[in-house]
């Protein structure tokens, strides 16, 4: 884990904070949103001209000899897995501790949101563990309404495998 000294200021688009964490739980933003979150904090670069995201030299060595291109956390169940490994024991109740979510009903449970409750629970630790954990709630994206199929996504999301 990369201690907050060694970030660059403003390096990150959106600051991690309960809100945001929210929003996401609620799937009002896009599952490419939600990885675009997770790759910047593992410090997978965007290259512009082919729009991929690639490891950087400060993309752990846990991420990137597994995955040279940053991998689809919510769609593919390996990446998904590995992100959900990557949470250190201490971390692994964030969700309920910490945000104090009570988790979904048995008719909401779809790979895709556990997926995203992984990633929540991925990003909460790493704001935490990184003294990253933004109390401003001002800055938000733009939202949407959650998908009509919650199986298959947003417009725009790759496909769930």
């Amino acid at each position: 884990m990369h201690k907050k000294e060694k970030f660059v200021e403003n390096q990150f688009t959106w600051p991690i904070c309960k809100r945001l964490l929210f929003f996401i739980l609620e799937d009002k933003l896009s599952d490419v949103f939600v990885c675009e979150l997770v790759w910047e904090r593992l410090f997978y670069t965007k290259e512009v001209s082919t729009n991929d995201w690639a490891s950087s030299a400060l993309t752990p060595s846990y991420w990137s000899e597994k995955f040279e291109k940053a991998p689809q956390i919510i769609s593919e169940r390996p990446a998904s897995v590995h992100l959900t490994r990557s949470i250190p024991k201490d971390y692994k109740q964030g969700l309920k501790d910490v945000l104090n979510f009570k988790g979904y009903k048995i008719n909401e449970l779809y790979p895709r949101r556990t997926r995203r409750a992984t990633a929540v629970n991925w990003l909460l630790y790493w704001a935490i563990e990184n003294d990253c954990f933004s109390k401003d709630n001002e800055l938000m994206p733009s939202l949407s309404s959650p998908p009509g199929n919650p199986a298959k996504g947003h417009f725009g999301d790759p496909e769930i495998k």
